[in-house]
């Protein structure tokens, strides 16, 4: 296609398909100051999308957010199209249609016959390979991926997708259309589920897994991803949000198209979920129930009180150390300073991506008298421990009670390699890294792009530098050696800026196109 910086203009959009992303999509277009032609092979469909949206800023003209003049001119962008030949005069015409990879070629070789030769042809695919959609298109130069994120209008992303085909003007204008629509353009490479998804797999998928090594419940991972790690919802309280027909689908599907990559790896917990409709909020049930007065959450265990005892503090990490000496000094409980425990002492480990036997096991420790503390976040919204398999029910008891003393909840957990919030962050940092690593998106666009995409407190990448690319290395190389699976070998992006002492956001001064 030709070179023309005309073609930045925009006079008209069109949207092929009015489900709840397609609406989405007009009423963002609409609000931008765009004509925007809807249609629906269901001309109702399209008669009651723009009632939808109509209404929709009515009540933002109520609730003050909109004046009643701008209601009025959004209103009047809206263009219903009868047929689909009444796109022929639209810029970019953006498909909304079924995730049906037959039916999204079919559409685009039928809107060929009607639109110009200069007409952008956007997919909002979040599954199939652009390239392969253009593949069906006599000019498949023009045809790229837009993938917005629902509710479109809060949502404030836009996935920009060119294919292997897709001409460098078509980018340029799909950039610039996402700029005029208030939203953060991510450009990504057409890559199984581009960036976001891509990113998101082990913040589900490794939760499973700790789920699947019996190390905690759904409820008690929930709490310590949002209290420990400051994430705005735990793992499976979104997937129930999101429905695990919808979730398991995606898992599996971004597996199977990465040639079952280790990283990516579903669990066999949500196939089985799957077949009992235990699908989430839309069928009353998951993770948790749904009653009228809402999520069921389920109270946690309560914590005994115990006397003091004399407490002996693993020297292996120093600043973990202090963090917990200081803790039982408030408390108010014995320290002990030797080498070597006492036969009495509550034996406080600090591991980092290993379990509390190992851990005890390497230092020489009795671990009937071990309990692990998690220092990887700091000690202040949360506390987790974790027992061995033989820790004595007093030493645990114990442990819990001085974790308690001042009325912090506690977390505790059966022996598991990493934690949850370690194995979860390590985790969510090495998929990162990995993306970088692979090109899929610039550093700042993948961290941005997750932050605005998934609600992560950080992007990866920046989640890796707080709490220290080292230490995120040294959990990740202890996980694979103590479960031996690839899952957890860490990216070579990761290594490289661990060993120069840089921060993972560093790149390597390569054009990866210029972001928004």
């Amino acid at each position: 296609m030709a070179n023309d910086t005309s073609l930045q203009s925009f006079n008209k959009i069109g949207v092929v398909g009015m489900g709840t992303m397609g609406r989405g999509i007009a009423q963002l277009t609409a609000e931008a100051g765009l004509n925007v032609v809807l249609f629906d092979v269901h001309a109702e469909a399209t008669r009651e999308a723009v009632t939808y949206i109509s209404t929709r800023w009515q009540r933002q003209v109520e609730k003050g957010r909109m004046t009643e003049d701008q209601r009025q001119q959004n209103g009047q962008r809206l263009i219903q199209a009868t047929e689909l030949t009444d796109l022929a005069n639209c810029d970019v015409v953006i498909e909304a249609v079924a995730e049906k990879l037959a039916l999204k070629q079919s559409l685009f070789r039928e809107l060929e016959g009607i639109v110009g030769s200069q007409t952008v042809l956007a997919t909002n695919t979040s599954s199939f390979s652009v390239t392969e959609i253009a593949s069906a298109c006599h000019l498949p130069e023009r045809v790229i991926g837009l993938h917005f994120f629902n509710p479109v209008p809060l949502m404030k992303i836009i996935e920009v997708i060119p294919g292997l085909r897709t001409a460098a003007d078509v980018l340029a204008r799909a950039l610039t259309l996402g700029k005029m629509m208030g939203h953060f353009t991510a450009q990504t490479t057409d890559t199984p589920g581009f960036l976001v998804n891509h990113a998101g797999r082990a913040f589900s998928t490794e939760a499973l897994r700790i789920i699947g090594e019996g190390a905690t419940d759904p409820a008690t991972i929930d709490r310590i991803m949002v209290d420990q790690g400051g994430f705005r919802m735990g793992p499976f309280m979104l997937l129930d949000l999101i429905g695990l027909d919808v979730s398991h689908a995606v898992m599996e599907s971004i597996y199977q198209q990465f040639y079952q990559e280790p990283r990516c790896r579903p669990s066999p917990l949500t196939r089985q979920r799957l077949a009992a409709n235990l699908l989430g909020r839309k069928t009353h049930e998951g993770f948790y129930r749904y009653g009228d007065s809402g999520v069921e959450v389920p109270p946690e265990p309560a914590i005994a009180d115990a006397p003091p005892r004399p407490v002996w503090v693993s020297q292996e990490d120093l600043c973990a150390a202090l963090a917990l000496e200081t803790l039982v000094e408030k408390a108010g409980w014995p320290l002990e300073k030797g080498a070597t425990p006492s036969e009495q002492a509550l034996c406080l480990l600090t591991p980092l991506g290993e379990d509390a036997t190992h851990c005890a096991h390497r230092q020489g420790l009795n671990a009937r008298q071990c309990v692990a503390i998690d220092t990887f976040a700091g000690l202040d919204k949360r506390r987790s421990l974790m027992v061995t398999p033989i820790t004595d029910a007093a030493v645990a008891q114990a442990a819990q009670a001085l974790l308690h003393h001042d009325g912090t909840p506690v977390s505790t957990l059966n022996d598991s390699t990493g934690f949850v919030l370690q194995r979860m962050v390590a985790c969510i940092v090495n998929i990162g890294a990995e993306i970088a690593q692979q090109r899929i998106a610039a550093p700042a666009t993948i961290d941005r792009a997750v932050e605005l995409g998934l609600g992560y407190p950080l992007g990866p990448l920046r989640l890796g530098d707080h709490y220290g690319g080292e230490r995120v290395l040294t959990i990740l190389n202890n996980l694979q050696s103590a479960t031996g699976d690839p899952r957890y070998r860490a990216s070579l992006w990761l290594k490289r800026r661990v060993m120069l002492g840089v921060d993972l956001t560093t790149d390597e001064g390569l054009n990866y196109g210029e972001q928004q």
